[in-house]
């Protein structure tokens, strides 16, 4: 009698175990297939990691427009008269510097060229004229060339003023990549550089008595 009660119980256990395994693979994926729950989290940060023509044209498009404003950034610590005007290049330069290298990043791993990469200063292009480069608040060669020949209140009033219009041309090309970008990163540079750029035209309107 003892041993029927034991293979009884042994016989429940085994059924149960079972029974248990079975909610296990079908809730787990636990064929190896890849349906399960880590299966659809991969499947939706590839599509978070997918890119788009517009993602491209817009990191290369923003990086020499940024190159370009370190340039002009770089010249204040020499010319400009105004400490707040220095202060304003100094953090230019330290925000648009690490963006232009995560730019470059998303452009090498999608196998798209990266501008000014194959040429003899892949960082700055002094004295190019991109003003018509189609990307809106580019400054032609002659207005950089007058930058850099000026200093102290002349200097910083034109490099106010060409500031402005440069901002204000990157707030639209990130406006316009955040309308009709796909890749996540790339829309959220799009959005950091909307909010750090208006904030930064507002100021340098209020320096230019403007505000």
């Amino acid at each position: 009698m003892r041993n029927t009660r034991t293979l009884t119980r042994r016989a429940a256990v085994s059924a149960a175990s079972a029974v248990a395994a079975l909610v296990l693979a079908a809730c787990g994926g636990g064929d190896g297939s890849g349906s399960g729950p880590t299966a659809a989290h991969g499947s939706a940060s590839a599509s978070a990691g997918a890119h788009n023509a517009q993602d491209v044209s817009f990191a290369q498009g923003m990086i020499p427009h940024h190159r370009q404003a370190l340039e002009m950034a770089r010249l204040a610590a020499g010319r400009a008269s105004s400490a707040q005007v220095e202060d304003l290049a100094a953090r230019i330069e330290k925000a648009q510097e690490p963006e232009i290298r995560t730019m470059s990043g998303w452009l090498t791993s999608w196998g798209e060229d990266v501008p000014g990469s194959s040429g003899s200063d892949a960082e700055s292009m002094p004295g190019m004229d991109h003003s018509g480069s189609g990307m809106p608040g580019m400054m032609a060669a002659s207005d950089m060339a007058a930058l850099g020949k000026a200093s102290g209140k002349d200097f910083d009033a034109r490099f106010l003023a060409m500031m402005v219009d440069h901002h204000k041309g990157a707030v639209d090309m990130a406006t316009a990549e955040k309308k009709k970008g796909a890749y996540a990163p790339a829309t959220s540079l799009a959005d950091d550089i909307v909010a750090a750029q208006t904030a930064e035209i507002t100021e340098m309107n209020e320096l230019l008595g403007n505000g």
